[in-house]
């Protein structure tokens, strides 16, 4: 059984939400952060990535960094101003890009059915990012942004959205920056009912991108239920603010490699490449179907198909584009063993298309970069429901919901 929550938000006011929300903290650095809210106050990202507006020296994970986030956010509580709703409810976020639309439930659900993995997870996390924002949470008693989540779609559930959307006026409608248009609605009393209702009947839900969000949430509840010794349960630390999409709406973006050194001949590695895959020249930069890749090198795109030598493998990630691509030719032919870890590789966002490893060969930053094909929503369930682990980097999802339109105070 599934938990959805209505929640009481805290949100800007219609006529500012598009200069308060703002893209997700962890898409950007720290300079791409600080350059997007340059001459806009009222920007989330001052709460979200609070260092920009601090000596370029300071450590980003200190302690005064979360305290100027806590300012930040009460400023803005008044300056914006943001306002929470006087009641519960549960939210439609609508993401439209390049004419495609996914619509979701803006809610909390449960840290308790996080922990007993019924909200299903595919990835590791980084005890530094789960630290960071651990301390965020718990220096704020917010959570900033949400955890985006899929689940096979109910047609209860479906139609009781669509009806939302053509009877209520939305609070939030604007096109950001970027193109995506986002559209937000607060759900009637009766729809909620419905939801709630149907979402008992769900199995499952799954984590499709903010593992490290969802897992911060959790050790923020148990720092907080320690610090409180009249704990119920149904304090909203107990819950984490998510939007859930069904899964058929979702697209998932290719996550592309670029390897900065070969450190051998470029003859060398052609050849120790075609150990295990087929190797031809061709006009397409990225792969039209699955266990196909390309390759840029010295201004030039290969074709890349497995071989004989590559066999099934044991598990359901072991069968993955990415684990193909890392088990048979990042570690045995360029000796990358620890992709998390290693300094030689860089992950690429599909969001940046091949031109971008292009980019990077052609100026020399990398020597070698490699296109996939995007993993599939199904693979993605496929490996949560099998307890597996996805190889990192695996899926970029676009669009990105926005932080600071729906903040759940805790």
């Amino acid at each position: 059984m599934a938990l959805i929550r209505p929640f009481k938000a805290l949100r800007p006011h219609e006529k500012v939400a598009h200069l308060v929300a703002s893209v997700p903290y962890d898409v950007v650095n720290r300079e791409e952060a600080a350059e997007l809210a340059k001459g806009n106050p009222l920007s989330f990202l001052r709460v979200t990535r609070a260092e920009i507006e601090m000596p370029s020296d300071i450590d980003v994970y200190s302690s005064e960094v979360y305290a100027k986030a806590k300012e930040n956010l009460e400023r803005l509580k008044n300056e914006a101003p943001l306002a929470q709703d006087e009641r519960p409810h549960i939210y439609l976020y609508r993401l439209i890009r390049e004419g495609n639309s996914q619509i979701g439930l803006a809610a909390t659900f449960s840290v308790d059915e996080y922990e007993q993995d019924i909200i299903k997870k595919h990835e590791k996390t980084r005890k530094v990012k789960e630290d960071d924002r651990t301390n965020h949470i718990v220096t704020t008693r917010a959570q900033t942004g949400p955890v985006f989540l899929t689940y096979k779609g109910v047609d209860v559930i479906n139609d009781a959205v669509n009806q939302i959307i053509q009877n209520e006026k939305p609070v939030y409608d604007f096109k950001a920056a970027d193109g995506v248009r986002h559209t937000v609605w607060i759900a009637p009393d009766n729809k909620v009912d419905i939801i709630v209702e149907a979402m008992k009947k769900v199995d499952s839900l799954y984590i499709a991108d903010g593992h490290h969000r969802a897992a911060s949430a959790a050790r923020a509840r148990k720092t907080m239920m320690e610090n409180n010794p009249a704990h119920t349960g149904n304090e909203d630390y107990n819950f984490f603010l998510a939007v859930l999409f069904p899964a058929e709406q979702l697209k998932i973006m290719p996550y592309n490699r670029a390897v900065h050194k070969l450190n051998m001949p470029e003859s060398e590695f052609l050849e120790k490449v075609k150990i295990n895959f087929e190797v031809e020249e061709t006009d397409n930069p990225a792969p039209q179907a699955k266990r196909n890749y390309c390759m840029y090198l010295s201004g030039k795109w290969y074709s890349l198909k497995p071989n004989a030598n590559v066999k099934p493998g044991n598990t359901v990630g072991d069968n993955l584009d990415v684990s193909i691509l890392q088990n048979y030719l990042l570690h045995p032919v360029l000796g990358i063993e620890d992709p998390r870890t290693d300094t030689n590789i860089d992950f690429i966002g599909g969001i940046r298309g091949t031109e971008e490893l292009v980019r990077l060969v052609d100026s020399g930053k990398a020597e070698v970069a490699f296109s996939l094909y995007p993993v599939s929503i199904d693979d993605l369930i496929n490996i949560s429901d099998a307890g597996e682990i996805m190889p990192p980097k695996s899926t970029w999802f676009e669009p990105k919901l926005r932080d600071g339109l729906l903040v759940h105070l805790i």
